[in-house]
């Protein structure tokens, strides 16, 4: 556990819901990735890109769309899908740049995981703007991120920080053969590092406690293991 960390040694009494630690801001839950975070991780391992950088496009799908398929952008945005193709352009009338032609022309779902995953590849390996050169030469987990953010997500307001947390999750769980080993302990988007088991930690996100339990994030009062360290969150 990094020293720069505060420790408190009274206990704490404070509700929990059931909100997790790792990110209510878009909806993930620090306890596991879903099925379909899982099968996009697999999917660009399966393409041949390293864990790092398969890694880094799924901390940019979570961001933009929690990996759903059949998201469409909050507000009423124009983004679709788990890349939040805009409507009006990639989603359905680029020229030989969109879902919609995409999987007309493999008589596919478009609203399908598969297929959305299948337009991501086609994209990064047909047009080199989005930025699959970029991806492959970027040094780490965080590079890889921000290259695909940059390059193919080409986002607004991007929450880059949060984006890169992601992806280091689903590296630690996925890639690094950790997140479901107690002594891996658990990854803290709140700290962003790695913490010890049975340490309990007030979320940055909703300011709730939750404690790192055989490497998922509980509710604090589910497990009456001891805190291995208490670690309010001061902004």
């Amino acid at each position: 556990m990094n020293t720069t960390l505060r420790i408190v040694s009274l206990l704490f009494v404070m509700g929990c819901s059931a909100r997790s630690e790792w990110g209510v801001e878009t909806g993930e839950s620090e306890s596991a990735l879903t099925s379909t975070q899982k099968t996009a991780y697999n999917f660009f391992i399966s393409k041949g890109l390293q864990p790092y950088q398969a890694a880094a496009i799924v901390g940019n799908l979570m961001q933009e769309s929690s990996v759903d398929p059949h998201s469409y952008q909050y507000g009423g945005g124009p983004g679709r899908g788990i890349a939040q193709w805009s409507a009006g352009g990639r989603w359905d009338t680029t020229p030989n740049d969109n879902m919609t032609w995409f999987a007309n022309s493999r008589g596919i779902d478009k609203w399908s995981l598969g297929a959305q995953l299948d337009f991501v590849w086609y994209e990064l390996t047909t047009f080199g703007k989005y930025g699959l050169g970029a991806l492959e030469n970027a040094s780490g987990v965080a590079a890889a991120t921000v290259a695909f953010q940059d390059d193919f997500e080409i986002c607004g307001s991007c929450a880059q920080s949060q984006r890169i947390a992601y992806a280091q999750k689903v590296l630690y769980e996925l890639g690094q053969g950790g997140g479901t080993n107690g002594s891996q302990g658990c990854y803290s988007a709140t700290y962003q590092q790695q913490v010890q088991n049975n340490v309990c930690i007030q979320s940055k996100f909703d300011g709730l406690w939750y404690q790192c339990d055989d490497g998922d994030w509980v509710d604090r009062w589910s497990d009456p293991t001891p805190c291995n360290g208490v670690y309010p969150y001061y902004q």
